[in-house]
């Protein structure tokens, strides 16, 4: 089995979320590529990260990244075999 990539938009639950301490504990879940924070209005902001899991874990990734503490909401933009 190979690996997949996936772009996911994250969303915190209030503009008072530290995002990049929710990056950082992504990163001791899984491998992180790449990192951005993206204005969207009002002072908040989203983090748009790449990840790289392996086949069988991708389809759950979200849902794992949702149960982190200041996560509000997680999109799956991409996903693509690596």
């Amino acid at each position: 089995m190979g690996s997949v990539a996936v772009s996911m938009k994250i969303s915190a639950e209030s503009a008072e979320v530290d995002l990049n301490k929710v990056k950082d504990e992504i990163a001791k879940r899984v491998k992180v590529q790449d990192f951005k924070l993206e204005p969207i209005a009002f002072g908040l902001k989203c983090l748009k990260i790449l990840v790289i899991v392996p086949d069988e874990k991708g389809e759950n990734i979200s849902e794992e990244i949702k149960r982190i503490k200041g996560v509000g909401d997680v999109e799956v933009e991409s996903a693509t075999l690596v």
